[in-house]
């Protein structure tokens, strides 16, 4: 018999929104100042908070799951088949120059799946969430993607245009193909994106570099909405391949051909 996930997912929301407000109370004041990491990405006390948080809860009620976080690692990893991974501030950029467009990010993986996800922006009070099976929900009505089936008409979202770049010349092609292929091209995304493509608004997310905890809520979410969340060749429900792709069913097939072209 398949494992229950709605307490899963309504521990998950529950969690994600006592990490958001917590995340509120250090938002546009100065004392989300950040500090950089080695690879020059921004992290401030409301990202170690809020992941402290979340782990203290998940502990709690479920000490037998691992947890993975992008502050402090990985935690009770080996033989576990339950996992939870945790991005206590997607887009810390953002949190940092008071742009409400951040989003806290929980899932629950089992036996190497994302089966559960929720994505919570406090200072919007969005909440995008979904489990398999029990559809996908953004602040408590169904989650349902774009209809639009012309590409020349798609909305494309996306952070740092000069990141594809960075990447290699091959996903800085891509990006340049893809920008002049839609109709418009809206950036300060992060996870935001992707909520924005799950709940029709917009009919492309990509990212050239993402981590596990990055994305892990999105493909049970995508999944129960009828949209597509992946890599860029097509391999749906990965989020370990360093690069992400979220877009409707009906585009998906012109989206990959164009970012694909050599």
């Amino acid at each position: 018999m398949p494992e229950d996930l709605q307490p899963y997912l309504d521990f998950a929301r529950e969690t994600a929104r006592e990490a958001g407000r917590l995340t509120l109370e250090y938002f546009l004041t100065d004392r989300a100042e950040a500090e950089y990491k080695a690879d020059d990405s921004p992290v401030t006390i409301a990202d170690r908070r809020a992941e402290e948080l979340v782990r203290a809860r998940v502990e709690k009620a479920y000490p037998h799951h691992a947890i993975v976080g992008e502050e402090y690692g990985a935690e009770g990893a080996d033989g576990k088949s339950h996992r939870w991974i945790v991005d206590p501030i997607d887009g810390t950029k953002s949190f940092v120059h008071g742009v409400p467009l951040y989003g806290v990010l929980l899932a629950l993986e089992i036996e190497g799946v994302s089966e559960v996800g929720v994505a919570y922006f406090p200072a919007l009070n969005e909440m995008l969430s979904g489990a398999t099976g029990l559809g996908a929900w953004w602040n408590g009505k169904p989650a349902r993607p774009s209809a639009e089936t012309r590409l020349d008409r798609a909305v494309c979202c996306h952070i740092d245009t000069a990141s594809f770049g960075r990447v290699g010349p091959e996903r800085g092609a891509a990006w340049e193909r893809l920008q002049r292929s839609v109709y418009y091209n809206a950036g300060w995304c992060d996870a935001y994106g992707y909520l924005l493509v799950a709940t029709g608004r917009a009919e492309i997310a990509l990212d050239p570099v993402m981590n596990v905890w990055d994305c892990a809520p999105f493909p049970p979410i995508f999944r129960e909405a009828g949209a597509y969340f992946g890599d860029w060749s097509g391999n749906e429900g990965r989020i370990d391949g360093g690069e992400a792709l979220g877009t409707t069913r009906a585009l998906l097939g012109e989206v990959l051909a164009v970012i694909g072209e050599q």
